[in-house]
């Protein structure tokens, strides 16, 4: 994992500038009371790095949902970190000579309409009621994985192909989306993008993780700055919480990508779907309401079909191609 010298330089420099950190603005005292939040981004990072879903997936339901902190706190808390994670993972990614960084310049444009969604989210949705925003960010991140573990949604290329005026518009209406999602849960831009490029543009599962890593890593650090110096809105116990976890995430996260590299993550796959049930079955049952149910099944109703749909569709394209080659290899055995 520490192969390239700039991933390393990198690591290194990360390191130093948490130690300067953590001495100015944190104690020993603060981060044993807040033990948590560096035990969440454990599993947090790492399936950041593995997966199409950010650390936020794990981070904020379990401090919305399982421990009651305040929605605003927890988004924030998923973009802070992410920050860190994502972004130690995308420059693991970035380093990594095995890669062809051309498949990763369709994140110069991706990632100004992608803030823009954000933004858009920020200064629109933020009056939601928090129970819809909790039902809807559960039922994405259950449904997604659902589906993702059952479809083979292998794609065949390494790079983005969207010619035509109609593919264009598609991908920015999905990066705005994935940008308010953003500014709601602090996560999700990189699980609709995901789902885009292996469905419609049929890109290769591992690149596709990788722009989703990319793109949310982009969205935490502008999303953390957007707090910071526009909203001017962080508190001094967020920054706090943040230093916790950060050297966390630092190594979890690419340590996550490494993996992808390595294995197959069937196994990996099956947690992080029993973990989402889980989540969104202990949101329903905790303090039962009718608009939490019906809220929930609604959502997960809705996006499971459309995950299932586009997912569906790849798998079956999927087949016919291997079937076609199979045959080809057939009739040309030389």
């Amino acid at each position: 994992m520490f192969k390239s010298k700039i991933f390393l330089g990198w690591f290194i420099g990360m390191l130093l500038i948490w130690i300067i950190l953590f001495n100015t603005f944190n104690s020993l005292q603060v981060l044993f009371e807040n033990w948590y939040y560096p035990a969440i981004m454990v599993l947090g990072a790492f399936v950041a790095g593995l997966t199409p879903e950010g650390g936020g997936a794990v981070a904020f339901p379990f401090l919305s949902v399982f421990l009651n902190i305040d929605r605003v706190l927890a988004r924030d808390f998923s973009l802070m970190i992410q920050s860190v994670g994502m972004t130690s993972a995308s420059i693991y990614i970035l380093s990594n000579k095995a890669n062809n960084l051309r498949a990763y310049k369709p994140m110069l444009w991706f990632i100004p309409v992608c803030f823009g969604g954000f933004v858009l989210g920020m200064l629109t949705l933020q009056q939601l009621p928090v129970y819809i925003i909790q039902a809807l960010f559960l039922s994405l991140i259950t449904t997604f994985a659902i589906a993702y573990y059952r479809s083979d949604h292998r794609g065949h290329t390494d790079f983005l192909h969207a010619p035509g005026t109609t593919n264009r518009a598609l991908l920015v209406l999905i990066l705005i989306l994935g940008g308010m999602c953003a500014s709601l849960f602090g996560t999700g831009a990189d699980i609709i993008l995901y789902t885009l490029l292996v469905t419609r543009f049929r890109m290769k599962e591992k690149v596709a993780t990788h722009l989703s890593i990319m793109i949310m890593a982009s969205m935490s650090i502008l999303g953390f700055l957007y707090r910071h110096f526009v909203d001017q809105n962080l508190s001094a116990y967020q920054i706090q919480t943040w230093l916790c976890a950060y050297p966390v995430v630092l190594f979890m996260a690419p340590f996550g990508a490494y993996i992808l590299a390595k294995i197959h993550v069937d196994w990996m796959l099956k947690g992080i779907v029993a973990l989402n049930i889980f989540q969104l079955l202990y949101f329903n049952i905790n303090k039962p309401s009718s608009g939490k149910i019906i809220a929930s099944l609604i959502f997960s109703a809705v996006l499971w079909w459309i995950f299932r749909t586009t997912l569906a569709k790849l798998s079956k394209q999927t087949r016919q191609q291997n079937a076609d080659e199979k045959s080809a290899l057939e009739l040309n055995p030389c």
